[in-house]
């Protein structure tokens, strides 16, 4: 039997993850509209749970589920105000750490698809 390859294999593991979610929050940390939604102080620990769960996600290690149970993403992010403004800005950064990974256009396009729904179902604020 074959063995078929897997999104999070297929992206390059979780170095890849890990330059994309690092990137990303390089600009959140200088962004003045999202920084205010990650309340600790160093975004080390939100770097390391959007790592794992993209991992898990894309077909990596089950990490983020044995740490933390089951990802819930809307209730997790119940407590903070997200409107348009703020999928936005988070997609802006998204979108430049995307670019800096150079995948293949249909991986990247797999990837931005994901992103681009998930940001879109986070969305809990009118605008």
């Amino acid at each position: 039997m074959a063995h078929e390859v897997t999104f999070y294999e297929a992206v390059g593991g979780e170095e890849t993850f890990r330059r994309l979610v690092h990137r990303f929050y390089q600009g959140v940390a200088g962004d003045p509209l999202l920084r205010p939604l990650y309340p600790e102080e160093d975004l080390g620990p939100a770097e390391d749970r959007l790592r794992l769960f993209l991992i898990q996600y894309w077909g990596g290690p089950n990490t983020y589920s044995r740490e933390r149970g089951h990802p819930r993403l809307r209730m997790r992010h119940v407590p903070f105000v997200i409107g348009e403004p703020e999928r936005a800005a988070w997609m802006r950064h998204m979108r430049a750490a995307v670019d800096e990974l150079k995948l293949p256009e249909e991986l990247d396009e797999k990837l931005w698809n994901y992103f681009t729904m998930a940001a879109r179902s986070m969305v809990n604020a009118p605008s």
